[in-house]
């Protein structure tokens, strides 16, 4: 029963980690691209500074969770 129950915990923490790397990745699509903050004519205005500042950010806490949550693991 142990080994079932590694295996399938191994499994799970895959599948959060591909479930947040896409909820991170679509809401960077929906922000960046249908709302048109990842583009600029020239020179980059505030709201796409904050955008990519953010998007930064939020990947580097998403990294650093990840990573905390394989080191558990491993």
């Amino acid at each position: 029963m142990g080994m079932e129950d590694d295996t399938r915990a191994f499994f799970v923490l895959i599948a959060n980690s591909i479930a947040l790397l896409l909820i991170w990745m679509i809401a960077n699509i929906l922000v960046g691209i249908y709302w048109n903050y990842a583009f600029f004519d020239g020179s980059p205005g505030w709201k796409n500074i904050v955008y990519y500042i953010v998007s930064l950010v939020a990947f580097g806490f998403l990294a650093r969770h990840i990573i905390r949550k394989w080191k558990k693991y491993l």
